[in-house]
């Protein structure tokens, strides 16, 4: 009985079937693995660290411009300098992220890539028209760059934290790359942002060059133009001033000498070398030949009244000068050679050099020049003055003081560009 007990008890266990184990999927290789979590955390970091460096910059850049507003103090402007270039490239490396992948939040980053761009682009006319007000425009960005920063910093972590990292895996977009958000970058940026800067930046270079000539040069899409006036004085004394340029268009030398009454005295500009203090012999011909342009020296040659040479000699120029114009005209003779490179890397002006060149070139030359204009004044009733642009404004300022006042203006074409520009024509003053 034992034995058939035994038995069935035997029988209903063979009859159970075997427990099954689960057994776990393999796992996934450790390569594949590591690459799909790495890549988010490796966004988010390099976005907070461009971030981080935008505040790092903003927060540096106001308080090296507090320190010139306030003291006129330097300690942190090398500092700034370096921060603010490492900061440049990485927003301008995560702009070209962003044409690249979505996973970059636009909203974030963005504002970071064109805020220098912006900056730049904005402080241009404050140069041109305000220029001792610099170091307040300055802080007025750095103001703004700060501000900025802590906008989106605040937009980055929900509040204004210091949580690394600043930009979390949670901000990053979805996808990857996509040829769509490619072409739409590219398209925008060769076609919308780049002619922009383009048209921005002439309309500057137009308004610098109407600006700081006072009028007398004028910057069209068609070319340069230059503006000649005629001042006269009530005794019937006539002075007509003709901005000129070293190089131009053949034809620009021939309608001013043209233009030239024959019972007139014709003042021409050309600093003489008596003593020969000059190495090298100042010479226009490689920029005319380079830009297909004709040298002033070779074309201007007026055949009607009398010529006088009314300028100053190089001797009358402090030492400064003279070594400068030695080191230009070395360059403008032949070129950047290896020497000549060595030669300007080695020269080392003076602190005052800005101001003694300035009054070489420009002042004591203007002062020589109205001292030529008054005493042939008792010569002739028609004085004309051919010279330079940059010495238009002074001068027209010095012979109005002398009872001259404007009658008449006349545009002449000095540079067409690609074939076109401004015929000349009167202007009303």
């Amino acid at each position: 009985m034992a034995d058939n007990a035994n038995n069935g008890l035997n029988d209903q266990a063979a009859a159970v079937p075997p427990p099954i184990i689960a057994t776990p999927p393999p796992p996934l290789p450790k390569e594949t693995t590591r690459n799909v979590s790495s890549l988010p955390h490796l966004f988010s970091i390099l976005l907070s660290l461009c971030l981080g460096l935008f505040l790092v910059d903003a927060v540096v850049s106001l308080v090296d411009d507090s320190l010139i507003l306030l003291h006129g103090l330097h300690p942190l402007t090398a500092v700034r300098q370096i921060i603010s270039s490492i900061t440049a490239l990485m927003a301008l490396g995560v702009y070209g992220l962003i044409g690249l992948t979505p996973k970059v939040p636009k909203r974030l980053f963005l504002p970071i890539a064109f805020f220098n761009l912006a900056a730049v682009l904005a402080v241009i006319p404050f140069a041109i028209y305000c220029f001792d007000r610099l170091p307040l425009v300055d802080f007025g960005f750095s103001v703004c760059q700060v501000i900025l920063g802590l906008i989106l910093l605040r937009q980055a972590q929900g509040g204004v934290k210091f949580r690394w990292p600043l930009v979390s895996g949670a901000r990053l977009g979805a996808g990857s790359f996509s040829w769509k958000n490619l072409s739409v970058f590219v398209l925008l940026n060769a076609f919308v942002l780049l002619p922009a800067v383009f048209a921005y930046l002439f309309l500057c270079s137009s308004l610098a060059v109407d600006h700081f000539s006072e009028g007398f040069m004028a910057l069209h899409p068609g070319g340069l133009t230059v503006e000649a006036r005629k001042y006269v004085r009530n005794d019937g004394k006539t002075i007509e001033l003709f901005p000129m340029a070293h190089v131009a268009d053949a034809d620009f030398y021939q309608n001013i000498s043209r233009s030239f009454p024959t019972n007139s005295i014709i003042l021409i500009e050309g600093v003489t070398d008596d003593m020969n203090l000059l190495t090298n012999k100042l010479s226009y011909k490689r920029m005319a030949k380079s830009l297909g342009l004709t040298e002033q020296k070779q074309q201007f040659t007026p055949d009607r009244g009398q010529i006088v040479r009314a300028d100053v000699d190089v001797s009358q120029f402090m030492p400064q000068t003279i070594a400068c114009l030695n080191l230009a005209a070395l360059v403008h003779s032949q070129g950047m050679t290896p020497a000549n490179i060595q030669t300007l890397l080695a020269y080392s002006p003076t602190p005052e050099f800005e101001e003694v060149l300035f009054n070489d070139i420009l002042t004591k030359r203007n002062q020589h020049l109205l001292e030529e204009i008054q005493s042939h004044l008792t010569q002739s009733d028609n004085i004309m003055v051919p010279w330079g642009v940059a010495h238009m404004p002074g001068t027209a300022r010095a012979i109005q003081k002398l009872g001259f006042h404007l009658v008449e203006a006349h545009e002449y074409s000095l540079i067409r560009f690609l074939g076109h520009g401004t015929p000349d024509q009167p202007v009303k003053p």
